[in-house]
């Protein structure tokens, strides 16, 4: 069951704000505080909340941990390498705390929903303060304020489907291109993720919220909103709306921007909502759809919920409907059980959709999942030769595959500094490709049109029109 903090709860942490500020106010020099965000655009979107409390705390900001008086690691769960690196960069910070034994060391996120890598933490990192878990956000004023005032170790790691906290302050990364979560958790249960387990179940924010947020956010001048949520498609569920009617909303809000969105499920890949893509001018025409395989057995394995052919259905409708579509995807290469045949129908189904790219994985446990407890008799040398096979194949459809866009006019939102080339600029296009073009750094910000001349494998060049 969704829980919404009360706004007595709310009120409560915000007088703990106060306190905080008031606390840091009579220091000599304000307090600075790292926070390094780990993994998805969720956790990203996370810390700017974490940032924005902290900011409010009276703190200034750096972007090394060496100094700082508070230290948050905001973690990832997804896989193994992410773990690693938390846990390495955990171990050097022993050395800050013999240097400052009042810096205030945190770990919050992800990671810390998992009850082993809690008792890890307090076993083997004695010098982290404070742990606080993906449903306790909200309560970090009163979390730190118990730092400033009693310094005792606090592990808080509520249990339950997860929240949703309205009213929380926001520091952002960037104000031209802006994060709006619609929705937290997840329902699909993935035999090979995590994230049901630490993100809870599936809950949507308010239409009303999400709006009110997307309109603050043009009004302060950002450019491309992109809308978050573990499974975007299956927004408003419990509420009796739908993903489609909210992109109509969110569309329908006067001004010049942008509309990306993730991530998506084909299992929930409408053609409603493909229908709603193709009508609304504002909403990018990129449809990143993880298909984790070609392989209609290995899909079913992985518990999600549709065939190789669903998936290509969804491709061709796209493809009908909105003939200009760029389309991305997942891979997971050596799930478990994966044979050498289940593999040649992955690199099949790449050769038949011709993604515009793939972002592709060698399958890594989770701890908790089913798929962790699944055998998997295929080598980690076996499966690291089929992974560069799907690069290879993927390279050969890549190269090229920008040539379509030579000779187009593009309307592309300018960013800031080229990719290719310092002196150029630097944007997207509604299919989310990089464009680089000559202009006068004014632009950055706004939308241009530009000619494509040139393509590469990863970008564009053109000349503004």
């Amino acid at each position: 069951m969704t829980v919404n903090i009360t706004a007595e709860e709310m009120a409560k942490q915000r007088g703990f704000i106060e306190k905080c500020a008031e606390i840091n106010s009579r220091r000599e020099t304000p307090p600075t505080a790292h926070v390094h965000t780990f993994g998805c655009q969720q956790n990203v979107s996370d810390g700017e909340k974490i940032k924005g409390m902290l900011a409010e705390m009276g703190c200034g900001f750096s972007d090394i941990p060496e100094g700082a008086d508070i230290i948050i690691f905001n973690t990832c769960a997804v896989r193994e390498n992410a773990e690693d690196r938390v846990f390495g960069n955990l171990g050097a910070l022993k050395h800050e705390k013999r240097r400052n034994p009042d810096v205030i060391i945190g770990v919050c996120g992800c990671m810390v929903q998992q009850e082993h890598i809690v008792k890890k933490i307090k076993r083997s990192f004695p010098h982290v303060d404070l742990v606080f878990g993906t449903n306790a956000l909200h309560t970090l004023p009163e979390l730190i304020y118990g730092q400033l005032t009693e310094r005792k170790r606090e592990f808080y790691v509520p249990e339950g489907d997860g929240v949703i906290a309205e009213g929380l302050p926001i520091r952002r990364e960037n104000a031209l291109k802006v994060s709006i979560p619609i929705m937290y958790g997840c329902n699909n249960f993935c035999t090979y993720c995590i994230v049901p387990y630490v993100r809870g179940r599936e809950r949507s924010r308010s239409t009303e919220d999400i709006l009110a947020e997307a309109r603050t956010a043009i009004q302060s001048g950002a450019k491309e909103l992109l809308l978050l949520g573990q499974n975007v498609n299956s927004y408003g569920k419990e509420l009796g709306t739908s993903f489609p009617e909210l992109l109509r909303a969110v569309n329908a809000i006067d001004g010049e921007f942008r509309i990306c969105y993730m991530s998506s499920h084909p299992k929930d890949a409408t053609r409603e909502l493909i229908d709603t893509i193709s009508e609304c001018g504002k909403v990018t025409r990129h449809f990143h759809l993880p298909v984790q395989s070609g392989s209609s057995r290995i899909l079913g394995l992985m518990n999600r919920h549709y065939t190789r052919e669903d998936y290509i259905k969804i491709v061709e409708y796209i493809r009908e409907r909105i003939p200009d579509a760029a389309l991305t995807s997942d891979i997971i290469v050596g799930f478990p059980g994966e044979t050498r045949e289940d593999f040649e129908e992955t690199l099949s189904l790449i050769r038949e959709v011709r993604f515009d790219s793939l972002y592709t994985f060698i399958y890594s446990p989770r701890k908790g999942t089913k798929a962790a407890e699944m055998p998997d008799p295929v080598s980690a040398e076996e499966k690291g030769g089929w992974f560069r096979e799907l690069l290879d194949v993927q390279g050969d459809i890549g190269r090229g595959l920008y040539e379509k866009y030579v000779g187009q006019t593009l309307r592309v939102l300018c960013e800031g500094e080229g990719r290719t080339d310092p002196s150029l600029l630097t944007g997207k296009t509604p299919q989310d490709v990089i464009v680089d073009f000559d202009g006068d750094r004014s632009l950055i910000g706004g939308f241009v049109n530009v000619k494509i001349e040139r393509a590469y494998q990863w970008a564009l060049v053109g000349k503004i029109v």
